[in-house]
């Protein structure tokens, strides 16, 4: 099949920093072959601006594998495109038509700060994850194999699926209340479903949950729109795990 080149406009948010005020600029590319992916698309538009002597677009971007989940982006009102399953990275221009205007954008949340252009400061997950998105086991000694320990393949398969959680936020930009639920609910699942996460359960939670609340993300009213944008499809079912686990840890607490 013969390779297809079409020519877009692409309308792009520009931010010099988060205290600059932004806003949209248009830029005409042409020639645009379809088998190339969205960020070869904006690779190809910075090498003509810089062949002009004009800055460049700053955007994120590292594994473009659909893996590490940096190149996130708001494309045409979605959070990586039109595709579904995909991240930007993974969003071919072939999904785009002929003399299309595209708008480009980055994830808006207020947690979510812009740093430059489409680049946004995500550290408010890492923060999260560093209040309990891990499981502490003593070293010493003679560790048991964790093969020793009997996981149910049915909680096994999901917590596997809570784990593909790549954390690129898109649940967020894609939340009419910029909401992290479904993230952390994938984080807390993953651990809460397995036995060496057990022991840690009450205590991940209630600080995941607490830390999330401090960061300033909003409330989950169950719109589901976090489910259809989120490129690994985590499900739903992960947010009521959470709330569970949750619940039963506050009940617990004011017990003792």
């Amino acid at each position: 099949m013969a390779e297809k080149f079409i020519n877009i406009k692409l309308k792009i948010w520009r931010q010099k920093d988060s205290k600059s005020a932004g806003k949209f600029v248009e830029y005409p590319l042409s020639n645009v072959s379809t088998d190339s992916s969205f960020l070869e698309m904006l690779d190809l538009l910075n090498e003509s601006l810089v062949e002009k002597g004009e800055e460049p677009v700053a955007f994120d971007h590292d594994c473009r594998e659909g893996i590490c989940g940096m190149c996130s982006l708001f494309i045409n009102g979605e959070a990586h495109g039109p595709d579904r399953g995909v991240t930007t990275c993974q969003l071919h221009m072939r999904m785009f038509k002929d003399g299309e205007t595209i708008t480009i954008e980055p994830f808006r949340a207020s947690p979510f700060p812009v740093i430059k252009d489409l680049v946004v400061d995500r550290t408010p997950f890492d923060r999260i994850m560093q209040k309990g998105g891990f499981v502490s086991v003593n070293t010493s000694g003679n560790t048991q194999d964790a093969n020793a320990l009997p996981v149910p393949k049915a909680d096994a398969d999901k917590a596997f699926d809570a784990a593909t959680c790549i954390g690129c936020g898109a649940c967020v930009a894609t939340c009419k209340n910029a909401s992290a639920m479904l993230f952390v609910s994938a984080k807390v699942s993953q651990m809460a479903l397995l036995p060496q996460g057990r022991v840690e359960a009450k205590e991940r939670v209630l600080n995941m949950v607490h830390q999330m609340d401090m960061e300033g993300f909003g409330n989950c009213t169950n719109t589901g729109a976090c489910e259809v944008e989120c490129p690994k499809g985590i499900s739903l079912e992960n947010i009521a795990r959470m709330n569970r686990e949750y619940l039963k840890a506050v009940a617990t607490s004011e017990e003792h």
